[in-house]
């Protein structure tokens, strides 16, 4: 099963989108709050080049953004 890390913070729509839609696959993620976190805000900037969120990681693969089909896949969701 792919590592899945998102990115986020509490209030962004988008990032709760990301999550939902994991949820409701049965995908196990990893959710980093940057608003509280500055080492991961940091790490998130210099692996994606984006200061905006949500960032998810899938087993190094960087997405920007909540990109439905890509993430469909790169975790091998139908």
């Amino acid at each position: 099963m792919a590592t899945v890390k998102i990115y986020s913070t509490p209030n962004c729509p988008y990032c709760k989108m990301v999550k939902q839609f994991l949820t409701e696959n049965n995908m196990p993620f990893e959710d980093i709050d940057v608003s509280v976190n500055q080492l991961a805000a940091q790490e998130m900037i210099s692996r994606s080049g984006q200061m905006g969120v949500p960032v998810i990681d899938v087993d190094g693969q960087i997405i920007v953004g909540f990109d439905k089909a890509k993430l469909k896949q790169l975790l091998a969701i139908n």
